[in-house]
């Protein structure tokens, strides 16, 4: 580059002596063509300024005690951990993730993103509440930690982020769920209802037997709780059921009141075993993914998803009309529902077919075993 600048000034001076009239115009042309050279050089250089060490030192991360109590919702954990080392000055982002033990991070769970990375503080709460999001509630799980390091590559030379690990660390991480309340029933396995928003109000689904006794246990504060003269009481009878079925329960331990209402969603329609006639084909409730899940023999038809075995409330799919294939999605599976819409056809013939239902995403697949 640099011959080749001297090289054209030398020409250009030669020029400009034979023609001076026309020196103006050869010297704006000379100072654009060095700013140009110029440039490429500059670049050459600045991209010779990034250099990777041979032997980059990658971050190293160190666990908390992982035994998380609610009671201790408020101490402070933190994550050790040392920057990474790449032999040249960049901006960094950093990433703490968490896996289950042996997904390879397949599925992350991220806890924490920022620029630095010596001392990952949070608290019992905050982390609880995370994991929440990829680990059982109530339990203890074996889980995988990394950090994930991403430095900031000059996108004008065309060079990648370059990403840096540290090594796996595993740790035992129990997990407690949010504040509950166990329905101890007589004779059964407990079932629970949870306070969305940890305020002593908690309400969800429970399947009872007809003539189940229940009563409530605050596991946290060992505060039983049972009917009362008006509403529930401390220490109360037990409470008693009178038919089979899902209920939904809500228990204010403020004020001490306490609803319980019938929740059966079934199906109903010429392809399901009892017809359009009562009773509906009731599905299960599944507390993990928030879904009513039913597998069951269909025949040639249509059916419907309905409450308690009434009109009140149904759900059919958004096709153009009644046993339409437009109701399912392309893949002939999926349908997307609406409050009262139409009749959804047995996609695939007769047969066993399982069928998840989402109310709140008012989605449902029927999938043929």
């Amino acid at each position: 580059m640099k011959s080749l600048r001297i090289l054209t000034l030398s020409k250009m001076m030669v020029i400009n002596h034979l023609n001076p009239k026309k020196m103006k115009k050869y010297y704006i042309l000379l100072f654009a063509l060095v700013g140009v050279l110029g440039f490429f050089t500059s670049c050459d250089e600045d991209g010779e300024q990034l250099r990777l060490s041979d032997n980059v030192t990658v971050p190293t991360l160190t666990l908390p005690d992982l035994t998380l109590v609610r009671a201790n919702g408020t101490d402070k954990l933190i994550f050790a951990c040392t920057p990474v080392d790449p032999g040249f000055t960049a901006s960094a982002t950093y990433f703490l993730e968490a896996c289950p033990a042996g997904n390879n991070f397949e599925t992350v769970t991220q806890i924490y993103s920022g620029v630095t990375c010596n001392n990952i503080e949070l608290t019992v709460n905050q982390l609880n509440s995370i994991l929440l999001n990829g680990f059982p509630e109530d339990a203890t799980s074996s889980v995988d930690f990394r950090i994930r390091c991403v430095l900031e590559a000059d996108a004008g030379l065309g060079v990648d982020d370059l990403v840096y690990y540290s090594e796996t660390v595993n740790g035992d991480a129990t997990i407690f769920g949010l504040l509950r309340l166990d329905v101890l029933i007589s004779g059964s396995e407990a079932q629970k209802i949870k306070s969305p928003g940890s305020d002593g109000i908690y309400e969800g689904f429970v399947k009872f037997e007809a003539g189940d006794n229940f009563t409530l246990l605050d596991p946290d504060n060992n505060i039983t709780y049972g009917t009362g003269t008006s509403g529930i009481a401390i220490d109360g009878t037990a409470i008693t059921v009178a038919d089979a079925g899902w209920y939904d329960i809500t228990i204010n331990t403020n004020n001490l009141t306490y609803t319980i209402e019938a929740y059966n969603i079934g199906l109903v329609g010429d392809a399901t075993p009892n017809g359009w006639n009562t009773p509906d084909s009731k599905m299960d409730y599944n507390s993990v993914d928030r879904t009513w899940d039913i597998t069951i023999n269909l025949t040639n038809g249509n059916f419907k998803f309905r409450l308690n075995d009434g009109w009140a409330w149904n759900l059919g799919g958004n096709g153009t009309a009644d046993g339409s294939a437009d109701n399912y999605n392309a893949d002939n599976k999926t349908v997307l529902l609406s409050q009262g819409g139409k009749n959804i056809p047995v996609p695939d013939g007769a047969g066993n077919y399982t069928i998840k239902l989402n109310i709140t995403g008012s989605v449902a697949t029927i999938i043929k075993n």
